[in-house]
């Protein structure tokens, strides 16, 4: 299931062509095709499709999601393993020590039928999609081998072999999904994905693997003894390996870590540990696992909501970094647009003068009052007058005075 504008979809799309290619050479049975969920938005719902590209195998009434590396080699893998049988036979020496070369880890059933044979079919239809798993009977293991009873699980890997035990180990699924990975692994982001669903801390040694230097080769050697060597002690804690270059770990961790060194992380909760000290030896490495588990190393990180908070603040960085690494134009037009519009509006508000409307109204009653002074005249021309009117009506009264007089004689 793709989207035409997928970035991560286009990128797949000639590594799918191949797929569907060897595919239909090899004359497999699985039909190799793609859907735009964009245009089929009701199909890709009913499938759970939420990302893209999202990668399924459809068989009968189930859909078996991929989340492996986007290779040809490993998605023709995961078809083969998963359109074919749940559990395969070994029926021979010869084809157990054929099948046992083409897989690190191995997980066979040994014995009749029984309750252990019904929990193990049932767990290979859920976990099919990581591992194979497959049937024998006693005679048919190397002579190395030794059970204490039958039937029994047993997994192949790390050149031993180790047989499940309910009473230590707990439920067959979580055991399973435990031990099928090796003890010591190339880490990359996938793998670290996956390992999240174990439960597991994961110890890893950040190193460069082109650098021969003595530090380098030194913290690898270190972890792969512990995971070699105190097996039992740890494995059902901690899972060990180490991680070419540290682009990817400094992104999970928010940090800039520098290499070579060495990082312990709790997949389940985002939390990680550093060592406070140089890890020397062995003896300091298992030192600090111990501290790690006895709680008094001092883990960081998390999935508080400050940790939550700060996430959002350098996934925004990072995806607003990588914009205008791969495209400048197009990082200038999406970020410089918004920002330009928003910066002429807040200069507007900003510069707006407050007082306009009241220095308007003030000059407005002020030419009123002009105009009411010129109407009326100045305040002198206003005496002047009020004095003619009062020199006008003493003349009147003098003539009348006069008339009186003149008619009196």
């Amino acid at each position: 299931f793709y989207a035409p504008w997928c970035g991560h979809c286009k990128k797949l799309e000639p590594v799918w062509n191949e797929v569907g290619i060897e595919m239909d050479r090899m004359g497999s049975p699985v039909k190799v095709g793609k859907m735009d969920a964009t245009s089929f938005s009701s199909i890709a719902s009913e499938f759970g499709v939420r990302g893209y590209p999202t990668i399924k195998l459809l068989k009968g009434d189930l859909a078996y999601n991929y989340r492996g590396p986007r290779t040809k080699d490993d998605i023709i893998e995961f078809a083969n393993r998963v359109a074919g049988p749940l559990i395969r036979p070994l029926p021979s020496q010869h084809m157990f020590e054929h099948v046992q070369k083409r897989h690190r880890v191995l997980f066979v059933y040994v014995g009749g039928e029984s309750p252990l044979k019904e929990k193990y079919i049932d767990v290979a239809s859920e976990l099919i999609v990581y591992t194979y798993f497959f049937s024998a009977s006693e005679n048919v293991l190397p002579k190395y081998v030794t059970l204490p009873e039958l039937p029994a699980v047993v997994v192949f890997k790390d050149g031993t072999y180790f047989v499940y035990d309910e009473y230590e180990d707990g439920d067959l699924s979580s055991w399973i999904n435990r031990e099928r990975f090796q003890g010591y692994l190339n880490v990359d982001g996938f793998t670290l994905y996956e390992l999240g669903d174990t439960g597991k801390l994961v110890a890893i040694a950040v190193i460069d693997d082109k650098n021969s230097s003595v530090e380098h080769t030194r913290l690898k050697s270190i972890i792969q003894e512990v995971a070699r060597d105190y097996r039992d002690s740890f494995h059902r804690d901690f899972q060990f390996g180490h991680m070419d270059g540290n682009d990817y770990i400094n992104s999970l961790l928010m940090d800039e870590l520098t290499i070579p060194t060495i990082v312990v992380l709790n997949t389940s909760n985002q939390q990680y540990f550093l060592p406070d000290r140089h890890i020397e030896n062995t003896k300091d490495m298992v030192k600090f696992i111990n501290n790690i588990l006895d709680g008094t190393a001092e883990a960081q990180g998390g999935d508080g909501l400050l940790q939550r908070i700060k996430r959002v603040i350098y996934d925004a960085k990072s995806t607003v970094m990588s914009v205008f690494k791969s495209s400048p134009l197009l990082g200038c037009f999406l970020f410089g647009l918004p920002l330009g519009v928003i910066s002429i509006m807040c200069y507007g508000i900003c510069t707006a003068d407050p007082d306009g409307g009241l220095e308007e109204h003030e000059t407005a009653k002020k030419e009123s009052s002009d105009r009411e002074l010129t109407d009326e005249g100045t305040e002198e021309e206003q005496e002047e007058e009020k004095s003619g009117r009062d020199t006008e009506l003493s003349e009147d009264e003098l003539q009348q005075k006069d008339l009186m007089e003149k008619k009196k004689d």
